[in-house]
């Protein structure tokens, strides 16, 4: 997930015309620091995450639903874009762990089915 958020980050952040520098100068971080939530090698993303929406003119649930789909460009939309609110900050957390819970189960079913394979494998190589 976090390659997925920090991808779109990035697309947003270039189509804004930002620099990695001055996104974290915006969010008071490091440029390095800002890079590793870029390039998906963190979470921290999450302690920014209302600072770095505000910037890229976006509401949290966007960054964070459908975080594969296309991102829309029109510097238009900037104008029904709404300051989050602490409800809004609420939702997010639970789409947050849904979406955790949904990977985690995704890894699970994939891992139960190489173990299926391993053990095919294993019962051929005993008969």
């Amino acid at each position: 997930m976090n390659t997925q958020i920090g991808n779109k980050i990035r697309r947003l952040r270039e189509n804004k015309g930002f620099s990695q520098e001055e996104m974290a100068e915006k969010l008071q971080i490091s440029r390095s620091a800002y890079s590793r939530i870029e390039g998906g090698e963190t979470n921290s993303w999450v302690n920014h995450i209302e600072k770095l929406c505000k910037e890229l003119d976006m509401k949290v649930e966007d960054l964070l639903i459908n975080s594969d789909n296309n991102i829309n460009t029109n510097q238009d939309n900037a104008s029904a874009v709404q300051t989050n609110t602490h409800q809004d900050t609420h939702i997010t957390i639970n789409h947050l762990s849904e979406k955790v819970i949904e990977l985690y189960e995704e890894r699970i079913t994939e891992l139960k089915e190489k173990v299926k394979q391993l053990e095919a494998e294993l019962k051929k190589y005993k008969d």
